[in-house]
């Protein structure tokens, strides 16, 4: 499957919000609703589309990838390169992940040069973290908020 990335469009930023992942993945559903729209359409949010224009799943780049109690913890002092991500649920589990991540990783080595990516994940997100290491990310910084443990990963 072959990826390009898109502006993120008001109809990506809705079909995005409406997703719904099983437990314990629920926890990454958002509420549609104008703030959540404007802050996709507003911060660097970035669609992944496949080779027919239909979204794959997204990416963001800076605050927008981080949690905003980290702060309180240490976790986003160093200048780095942050990201978030995120793939459509019924892709999810069926590995798709590694060249999705892979894609979304060229890009940001391409545009960012000589910078350590970092990203924050939930710690539960098993899924997720092996992947992250299989790129050769590396857990740093753990924090909770509320009832969730992050953890912070760099690939350098």
């Amino acid at each position: 499957m072959q990826f390009y990335i898109r502006r993120m469009t008001e109809l990506f930023a809705v079909e995005i919000l409406s997703w719904k992942y099983e437990a314990p993945y629920d926890f990454y559903n958002n509420d549609l609703c104008s703030d959540n729209i404007r802050e996709l359409l507003n911060q660097t949010y970035y669609a992944v589309v496949n080779d027919n224009d239909q979204l794959i799943g997204f990416f963001c780049i800076g605050s927008a990838a981080q949690v905003p109690i980290g702060y309180e913890f240490g976790a986003y002092s160093d200048d780095h390169i942050d990201i978030g991500l995120g793939m459509k649920p019924e892709l999810t589990g069926n590995g798709f992940g590694y060249t999705f991540l892979a894609y979304i990783l060229q890009y940001i080595n391409e545009t960012y040069t000589d910078k350590t990516i970092r990203l924050t994940v939930a710690k539960f997100n098993h899924r997720a973290i092996h992947l992250y290491e299989k790129f050769g990310f590396k857990r740093k910084i753990e924090f909770k908020n509320n009832s969730t443990i992050f953890t912070t990963m760099l690939k350098e």
